[in-house]
């Protein structure tokens, strides 16, 4: 910062030191409107030349430097869009064993049968009591169990509606 410039805050800030408060804008003005007239370096060392020299000001004199201060501050740089890591599901494993989630009802006897298919693939299971037990078994059909039972219950009633598996002729 050249030594005229230096000169000139110094003069303003002994008048801000002396002045009332009515007279602090009009003083605060003159500092901004310095401030504004610097570009680049010039303008850093003026802020930096501001923020050392209200070190011996008083509380309320802090203040007003700070507006100006405040009112030269570059605006702030636009945040930069932070990216999600992007978590890759691990390939589905086929081998996995199955849950409820994954069959879709297909067919429903109330006499005790009931099919389903998986929602992803083409594998089919039935339900049914045990004879012995009483307990629902779960186990999965063969394609030529698949193709047998079609046909057996082509016609049926218990096909579930909206399952695209209603065999009806």
């Amino acid at each position: 910062m050249n030594a005229e410039l230096v000169t000139r805050a110094d003069d303003i800030l002994a008048r801000l030191r002396t002045a009332g408060w009515k007279e602090r804008e009009g003083i605060k003005d003159e500092l901004l409107a310095i401030a504004t007239g610097l570009e680049g370096a010039e303008r850093t060392k003026f802020k930096e030349y501001l923020e050392n020299s209200r070190k011996d000001l008083s509380l309320e004199l802090k203040w007003e430097i700070d507006e100006v201060l405040e009112a030269i501050k570059p605006p702030p740089a636009p945040p930069k869009p932070v990216e999600e890591p992007k978590v890759e599901e691990p390939p589905e494993d086929p081998n996995r064993p199955l849950t409820a989630a994954d069959l879709k009802l297909v067919y429903d006897d109330p006499r005790g049968l009931m099919l389903y298919k998986t929602k992803k693939g083409d594998r089919w299971f039935a339900s049914q009591a045990d004879p012995r037990t009483g307990q629902p078994q779960t186990f999965e059909l063969h394609p030529q169990e698949i193709a047998q039972l079609k046909t057996q219950l082509a016609g049926s009633p218990y096909w579930a509606l909206g399952s695209g598996e209603t065999l009806a002729r």
